[in-house]
């Protein structure tokens, strides 16, 4: 099995396809689908403001940021910065713990 240099600093989602299209057995081409799939699916249950749950690695929800006075970085100026959701995840027991 080769190891890319790059896979160690930070895997995108091609070294992701590849490595489980390896893993599995299946082809890149189902991998992808099967990965679209899932990444659509967490994004329309959160665009309708659901909580996704896969138990052991994580939570995945949206969460509201409070409003607040910012500054211009150019002209120093206050602007207010309004409320916004934004999406979070929160990592699972079991996640962490194999992080550890």
């Amino acid at each position: 099995m080769a190891y890319n240099i790059r896979r160690f600093l930070k895997m995108n989602k091609a070294d992701l396809v590849s490595n489980i299209s390896e893993k599995s057995g299946l082809s890149k081409k189902d991998v992808e689908t099967v990965l679209n799939g899932f990444l659509g699916e967490v994004t329309s249950a959160l665009t309708a403001g659901d909580k996704v749950q896969l138990i052991g690695f994580g939570t995945f929800e949206t969460r509201k940021r409070a409003g607040r006075v910012g500054r211009n970085p150019q002209t120093g100026k206050e602007i207010t910065i309004p409320e916004t959701v934004v999406p979070a995840f929160k990592a699972g027991n079991k996640l962490k713990e194999a992080v550890k």
